[in-house]
């Protein structure tokens, strides 16, 4: 009898530890675009204002060493959204639960859409239909939104509606708009309103449900209304740190294409700090998106039956070795913010490395669905019972032919031209010297190459797509 009431007790201690010892019933899944992790506050920024994504942190797992696959937004929403490191076959997340008697809705961008392009135009882009059951989109005028226009790499700052960067415009990713408006009319408040729209008629139904939201912001043209741009003034926004020299031991293919030099930005230093509070105004103006999702599972009584996933398709570069926006392999891209909280899931951190091919397979365990065959990532609930768990020796990213691995201390990059990347992320997390050259590291390398070549089953080839004018 003693030893049967401790065997309870042993079990009643790991229920508290561990997630919810029934099955979680719904999911809400939220991807922002192009959102690189060191922004949000609980990844550690001090100046972006982000309380709806802390407070989901602070009682979810935070995982601080999060990568994508795909570096572009089509290939790594493809790979999330099904699982695979390329994802151009096998069954999606959402076909897979309409299976096992659930709904889904998409709003927004989940797999790819233009931007702007489909935005304005209000088309489904990419989107898989067989995925949901219901899906909506959230149009919006983005550039052409009245008010403050600047295209910052040309130093061009107007109100004139005529002649801005858009769609299909080479300088379109560096455009900002500051106006007038409480922000209801752009997509991703749309795409809010329509998310608690949906929460609203999901909880009076019978049925498990998975609601994906896809916000646009902060990708460019970082639009925002006027409140949003004026908690960061540009003048008090410090640049990251170029060492002199920086991309001399950087081999032509991962420099980025959008670097300083080539894109205009050198020559207006004012302006790199302008983007800066582009990018943080819209992620702030996201994040309040954000909190409307939250405050309506809290106040609909659903939050402790739902799993809440957020993340986003791929980081950022924002003047990072004087690299702009995103297409590479260097940690500011790869690395993505990935918070999960559900029932029986304690709050916490974990430094375990993770993909977000994990995704699925843990969506899958929380909800009790079985795991699709030609799955390749792994179930996170063995981190979240326990932050220290492994379940990945290295993360996997790829920019076209060219890839990457992330372990626990090092990040390797290697090229198709054969040249290479390696920093030692304990002592060089910035990746300012590229050790790949380095006779001492010759075995490393070599190790690396050995792994790097395992990723990637020989089933699984990169899509082939055509490049989308945004």
């Amino acid at each position: 009898m003693k030893t049967l009431l401790m065997f309870v007790v042993f079990l009643a201690f790991l229920g508290g530890r561990g997630v919810a010892a029934e099955p979680v019933r719904n999911v809400v899944l939220i991807i922002s675009d192009d959102l690189r992790a060191s922004v949000l506050g609980c990844y550690g920024d001090k100046v972006c204002e982000t309380p709806n994504i802390d407070r989901l942190a602070a009682r979810g797992m935070v995982f601080e060493r999060a990568y994508c696959q795909g570096t572009v937004c089509g290939p790594s929403r493809a790979s999330l959204m099904r699982g695979r490191y390329f994802g151009n076959s096998g069954v999606t997340l959402g076909e897979h639960f309409i299976a096992q008697g659930r709904v889904t809705a998409r709003v927004g961008k989940i797999f790819h859409m233009r931007v702007p392009g489909d935005i304005i135009a209000g088309t489904d882009g990419q989107d898989v239909a067989e995925c949901w059951t219901e899906r909506y989109n959230a149009p919006g005028l983005e550039a052409h939104t009245p008010g403050d226009y600047a295209c910052l790499n040309l130093n061009v700052f107007t109100t004139e509606l005529e002649g801005r960067q858009s769609t299909g415009d080479p300088h379109r990713p560096f455009v900002t708009v500051r106006y007038e408006g409480d922000g209801s009319d752009q997509p991703d408040a749309k795409a809010a309103a329509k998310s608690v729209e949906l929460l609203r008629k999901f909880s009076a139904d019978s049925r498990p449900f998975l609601l994906a939201t896809g916000f646009v912001r902060p990708h460019y043209p970082m639009v925002a209304p006027r409140q949003f741009f004026d908690r960061y003034p540009h003048g008090q926004i410090e640049l990251p740190h170029v060492p002199p020299g920086d991309l001399d031991d950087i081999p032509p293919p991962g420099i980025s294409g959008s670097n300083s030099m080539k894109n205009g930005l050198a020559k207006y230093p004012e302006n790199q700090q302008r983007m800066w509070t582009g990018y943080y105004a819209t992620v702030t103006f996201m994040d309040q998106q954000v909190g409307r999702i939250l405050d309506e599972l809290d106040r609909l009584g659903l939050t402790d039956s739902t799993a809440i996933v957020f993340t986003s398709d791929h980081g950022y570069h924002l003047g990072d070795h004087t690299f702009w926006q995103k297409a590479n392999l260097h940690e500011q891209v790869t690395r993505v913010p990935l918070i999960i909280a559900a029932p029986g899931v304690p709050a916490g951190r974990s430094r375990s490395i993770v993909q977000l091919v994990d995704i699925v397979p843990t969506l899958c365990e929380l909800t009790g669905a079985p795991i699709p065959d030609g799955v390749e990532g792994k179930s996170l609930v063995p981190v979240l019972r326990d932050p220290g768990a492994v379940v990945h020796d290295a993360a996997f990213s790829y920019n076209g032919a060219h890839r990457a691995l992330r372990s626990d201390r090092w990040a390797y990059m290697r090229y198709s031209d054969g040249s290479e990347e390696l920093y030692d992320m304990d002592t060089d997390p910035n990746q300012y010297t590229n050790l790949a050259n380095m006779p001492a590291h010759a075995s490393k390398l070599e190790i690396l190459r050995g792994q790097i070549q395992q990723r990637g089953p020989s089933t699984s080839q990169p899509p082939r797509s055509k490049k989308s004018r945004q």
